[in-house]
């Protein structure tokens, strides 16, 4: 198939791209969510625009979606490091758990379909976004976060389900933590370690999901390596990295209600557009 759009709708393509590429960024650092929350949204639009096959569209964003996660989440989690805000303990406590949830969502994902993809996105980004808009303190899990092997379940499990998703982990390990206590200050910064935990062996599982799927590999948009393409990957890296230290800087700067209201909002809106593209 050609990777190609008209030429009169080039530049408000272009131009989109770069929009979402910079904002994609901002609510990294903002929100430690590695930015695939914004992302996959915004290429799954593109990609049905380019006529993308629908049996791989949601397959291509999600994958495409994790390496470009690669190099926004380090960025993010060495400026968050430099706050003195990271939970490294838990992240070193779920640096094989994550990976392993990972490792089983992308074999997984070989055999989901577009739709099924999407359906997880939907589920989760509603339940985490009216979690946050109606979040009170006293809902609370307990006071600290669990031991093993609970929290080895946890982290498993969000490495499972972000995988799904195309995302860092940070719509889910923000809940986790701020249900046991931590403030959601610290939970983000955490989330950005999370994130390279994800989105590295992530990226490399829908790369080979990409070649162990049963389809016409001519249905795969050009510049294309399993399940990643490498055209929009080089486009978007650049442009999420500059938007990541001005998110970084208002994560520190609201206070925690405000970020609370302003990342269920926008979970909220993200599950709306892609419940609009399952019903028609």
């Amino acid at each position: 198939m050609e990777f190609l759009i008209p030429s009169d709708e080039l530049l408000p393509f272009v131009t989109a791209l770069i929009i979402s590429g910079l904002i994609a960024g901002y609510l990294a650092g903002a929100f430690g969510i590695g930015s695939g929350a914004v992302l996959v949204p915004v290429f799954y639009q593109m990609y049905t625009q380019l006529g993308v096959d629908d049996a791989v569209r949601m397959h291509i964003c999600v994958g495409t979606s994790l390496a470009i996660i690669i190099p926004t989440s380090i960025r993010s989690y060495f400026s968050h490091v430099k706050r003195g805000n990271v939970d490294q303990e838990l992240l070193k406590s779920w640096i094989f758990a994550v990976p392993l949830g990972v490792a089983a969502a992308s074999l997984i994902s070989t055999y989901l379909s577009g739709a099924g993809l999407r359906v997880i996105f939907v589920i989760v980004a509603i339940i985490v976004g009216i979690r946050l808009l109606f979040a009170k303190e006293s809902w609370r899990l307990g006071d600290d976060l669990p031991k093993n092997p609970g929290k080895t379940l946890v982290g498993a499990g969000i490495g499972f389900l972000s995988t799904f998703m195309g995302i860092g982990g940070g719509v889910m390990n923000n809940t986790f933590m701020t249900l046991y206590g931590r403030p959601l200050h610290q939970a983000v910064s955490t989330s950005a370690g999370l994130g390279v935990l994800i989105s590295i062996p992530g990226t490399i599982g829908y790369l080979i999901a990409g070649y162990l799927a049963d389809i016409d590999r001519g249905i795969l948009p050009a510049f294309s390596i399993g399940y990643v393409n490498l055209l929009t990957v080089v486009f978007i890296i650049p442009l999420t990295i500059i938007g990541v230290p001005f998110g970084v800087r208002s994560a520190h700067a609201l206070s925690k209600r405000q970020l609370e209201i302003a990342f269920g909002m926008f979970m909220l809106f993200v599950a709306g557009r892609f419940t609009y593209s399952l019903l028609t």
